[in-house]
């Protein structure tokens, strides 16, 4: 099969097409002809040298794909309502950017609805890791207001609208005015241009004094202190991503008066058996959701998969709104 590899860590044009042997799906495995793959953040941080891959991991990158089963268990398949020749997308520790790749059964969902398989890898990554951290850390309800760092992302695309179809009132953080009004058009309430404004300052504002329930952060470092500051008492600061670096200075003081939690998470090193969890709550809680068009996919551009250079080179640029996508011509 082809395959795109890291010949070596640095820049995206390490990424390289080669040919590499079709994996051989174990026990508890399906394996899958890829249409298509998601390209996201810790592809990035891996094609640096800075992701290490986990203990039996694939070496390739990518940790979504969408396209066919071709082969499983049948027996384990219908166990999970799935059988050879579906539709599906799935997430993987690895191994993505391939023509065939290999994936737990339990972390395999149905395409929603009328969805290409194109638009299916975008879901995974984005939507396995919103749930977990918004709903299941984050414990987000009705009513609350959820603050997202980085609304144009694709982590944020998926969780304004995972947040506001459970009734949150949300509020996001861009760069530019144009992100801004993406995410408006997807059902934020409020965006605030962080290169013009002061995000805790406008987030007490907009909250007229109360403060954020649910805050979801990818940066880190130095925002940690001013998230805390902008959190409303009891609130809860889910950390996703260190993108502004590891040390953060805190008011322990404040977070014992006001009751504050400090959380995060990271999904790749989980087990099959936690993400498998978060499948079965997606495919009963947020999948309906997708079939009806009520939430949808937010792909900014897909490459033909030989261009995977250029797809990381346009998320390092930072100038995307949503997902992009690679895409396998069979």
């Amino acid at each position: 099969m082809k395959a795109i590899e890291i010949t070596s860590y640095g820049a995206p044009e390490v990424l390289r097409v080669a040919e590499r042997p079709a994996p051989v799906a174990a026990a508890g495995e399906a394996l899958i002809r890829v249409t298509a793959a998601g390209v996201n953040r810790p592809d990035v941080l891996q094609r640096k040298g800075l992701y290490p891959v986990p203990p039996g991991a694939s070496d390739l990158p990518g940790l979504e794909v969408a396209g066919t089963i071709i082969e499983g268990s049948e027996a384990e398949l219908a166990e999970a309502g799935l059988k050879i020749g579906d539709r599906v997308c799935a997430l993987v520790a690895g191994g993505g950017y391939a023509e065939q790749c290999v994936a737990p059964i339990g972390q395999c969902l149905p395409v929603p609805g009328a969805l290409t398989d194109v638009e299916a890898a975008s879901l995974p990554e984005t939507f396995f890791t919103v749930w977990s951290n918004v709903f299941d850390r984050g414990h987000l309800k009705a009513g609350e207001t959820l603050l997202v760092q980085g609304g144009s992302s694709g982590i944020g695309v998926t969780a304004i609208q995972l947040a506001k179809e459970a009734g949150a009132r949300v509020i996001v953080t861009v760069g530019s005015d144009v992100k801004a009004a993406a995410c408006l058009a997807l059902g934020a309430d409020h965006a605030i241009n962080y290169a013009t404004h002061d995000f805790a300052a406008e987030v007490h504002r907009l909250t007229e004094g109360r403060g954020a329930d649910v805050i979801l952060d990818m940066v880190a470092g130095p925002y940690v202190a001013r998230e805390l500051s902008c959190l409303a008492d009891d609130g809860r600061l889910v950390i996703i991503a260190v993108q502004g670096g590891v040390q953060s200075q805190i008011d322990a003081g404040a977070v014992l008066r006001r009751r504050l939690t400090i959380t995060g998470s990271t999904l790749r090193p989980r087990s099959v058996q936690f993400k498998s969890a978060i499948a079965k709550a997606l495919r009963e809680t947020v999948w309906p959701w997708l079939a009806s068009g009520k939430v949808r996919p937010v792909i900014h551009q897909v490459f033909p998969a030989e261009q995977a250079a250029a797809a990381h080179a346009l998320m390092e640029s930072n100038q995307h709104i949503g997902k992009l996508v690679l895409a396998w011509n069979h």
